[in-house]
């Protein structure tokens, strides 16, 4: 079994502030034993105003959110998946014209940058609250790879918020071999009250993973309220751990051979016929 940590935040539009508190949530996963922790969507940077000159920053000579992670991995000694933050360039390096991608970087315990995933589903809907609408292809285009990578917690696939409510990349991401998903969210309250939790059990339950789902929890904004309720979900659907509202850690052991017994016992990856 492995500890990994959910990192719940409610990160506002200072820079310096969410990164201070991204530290002190990072510092107390580290020391409650955890090997691997993961940050919320929009962590550092939450403002939309504010991320095209961040991602330009961040793929330049003197990147601020990336050196604090590199940092945090290295000094702590834990794996650090990076929630989400705006990144001006693509994979390959080449330029993003107009917009930003919104990438999730994970980092090795020598703070060694080791994978990156950008968000594929961009949540441009209408939702009940004091925002209204939200576009997100307004700033961001969105990527179009399927991410893997190995940690000490097992096979991991990365994914960011609104990927939850698309199953085709969880069963692709489970073709590739994970044994856990990460999911750094920023689920409004409207939304979240209505499909977290069914989604996050939906999408552990169908594949047999494990799903690591750490959000933004509470008033970030006069506009704006996130839902939270950051979670570890096992195999079989049931939430291990949860906090529901404001900053914290939801730690959880992650088994791998609880995962190898769910499986074994119902075999439904095999049981497949379309």
């Amino acid at each position: 079994m492995t500890k990994v940590a959910a990192i719940q935040m409610v990160s506002g539009h200072d820079r310096a502030v969410n990164l201070a508190e991204a530290a002190r949530l990072l510092k107390e996963a580290a020391e409650r034993g955890a090997k691997v922790a993961v940050l919320p969507e929009n962590f550092a940077v939450l403002a939309t105003s504010q991320m095209r000159a961040c991602g330009e920053q961040e793929v330049g000579d003197s990147p601020v959110v990336r050196r604090f992670l590199a940092e945090q991995a290295r000094s702590l000694g834990l794996w650090i998946v990076g929630g989400s933050m705006p990144l001006a360039n693509r994979p390959d390096g080449s330029a993003i014209a107009d917009r930003v991608r919104a990438s999730c970087l994970v980092y090795d315990d020598q703070g060694r940058e080791v994978a990156r995933y950008d968000k594929i589903h961009l949540f441009d809907a209408m939702v009940e609250d004091a925002h209204g609408q939200y576009r997100e292809s307004d700033a961001f285009e969105p990527g179009d790879q399927v991410v893997t990578i190995d940690t000490p917690a097992g096979r991991l696939g990365l994914a960011i918020c609104y990927d939850l409510r698309f199953p085709e990349l969880f069963r692709a991401l489970r073709e590739q071999g994970v044994d856990w998903v990460c999911l750094p969210s920023a689920f409004t309250w409207q939304t979240g009250d209505a499909h977290w939790h069914a989604l996050i059990r939906a999408r552990a339950i169908e594949n047999q993973i494990w799903v690591v789902a750490p959000g933004q929890g509470g008033q970030n904004s006069e506009r704006r309220r996130t839902y939270g309720h950051s979670l570890v979900c096992d195999p079989w659907g049931k939430e291990v751990v949860e906090i529901e509202e404001g900053p914290g850690v939801a730690l959880a052991d992650v088994s791998l051979e609880h995962l190898k017994q769910v499986r074994t016992r119902m075999p439904v990856w095999e049981h497949r016929r379309l």
